[in-house]
C-alpha cells in the first residue's frame, strides 16, 4: 500500500503528484501491461538475440 503523508495546509494537487510518482516507481502498471500478452519463449529468445546483435553493432561503430 502506498502512503503519502500530507502536511497541514499542503496543496492536494501536490499530494496527488507525489502519489502518482510513487505509484509509477512501483512498476505496477508496467507489470500489468506485460502480463496482458503472452509471448512464446522462442519469440522472447529471438528478440533478446536481435537486441544483443544491435548492441554489438553499436559498440563496433563507436570504435
Amino acid at each position: 500500500m502506498i502512503v503519502v503523508p500530507i502536511k497541514e495546509g499542503e496543496n492536494i494537487e501536490r499530494a496527488l503528484k507525489k502519489f502518482k510518482r510513487k505509484f509509477e516507481k512501483t512498476g505496477v502498471t508496467k507489470e500489468l501491461r506485460r502480463r496482458q500478452q503472452f509471448d512464446k519463449p522462442s519469440v522472447t529468445k529471438r528478440l533478446a538475440m536481435e537486441h544483443a546483435i544491435y548492441v554489438q553493432q553499436l559498440h563496433r561503430e563507436e570504435e
